[in-house]
């Protein structure tokens, strides 16, 4: 896989991850906790954006950002416009650090360890592509439970997935 076809996933699930957060219908339902579910959407979008600004911003791109995980699984009761900054600031910085990898980077050793193995570049940013992934499903999950009569939103483009296969071939 190469920078760019990476770049194009995270980016892609990024903006939908705003367009969920923009699809509730106003600020208090993105905050409704759910039985048996530990996160509302608020948390996952504001975990998903800090997440992606530590371990691509931070820790790849040193982009100076302190990661305040506790925060991001506390904090209630922000307005969608200030949960979708949050995203967009993730979006902008994805973009640009990855934009600056070449393919080479991508087998380099990640920076930091994880968990106490080394792992390649390129093998820990697929895992956060997949870690996106999975809070964007929970995501729209809670959404269509909170707001009445509420269904998918557009699927996303799927030109990424050219990206993908033509990096693997």
């Amino acid at each position: 896989m190469t920078p760019d076809a990476l770049k194009r996933l995270l980016t892609r699930d990024l903006e939908m991850v705003a367009r969920q957060v923009a699809a509730y219908p106003n600020d208090r339902l993105l905050w409704v906790e759910l039985p048996g579910r530990p996160n509302p959407g608020g948390t996952l979008a504001v975990h998903v954006a800090g997440n992606l600004e530590h371990y691509v911003g931070a820790v790849l791109g040193r982009t100076g950002y302190v990661r305040d995980r506790e925060r991001e699984l506390a904090v209630r009761g922000l307005t969608r416009g200030e949960v979708g900054d949050e995203v967009a600031g993730a979006l902008d910085t994805v973009a640009r650090v990855l934009g600056s990898l070449e393919a080479g980077d991508l087998d380099r050793p990640y920076p930091e360890l994880q968990r106490g193995r080394r792992l390649r570049t390129g093998d820990f940013l697929l895992h956060l592509a997949m870690h996106l992934a999975y809070h964007l499903g929970q995501l729209d999950s809670h959404r269509r439970q909170v707001v009445s009569g509420a269904g998918a939103l557009a699927s996303p483009s799927y030109d990424v997935l050219e990206a993908v296969a033509d990096s693997l071939s």
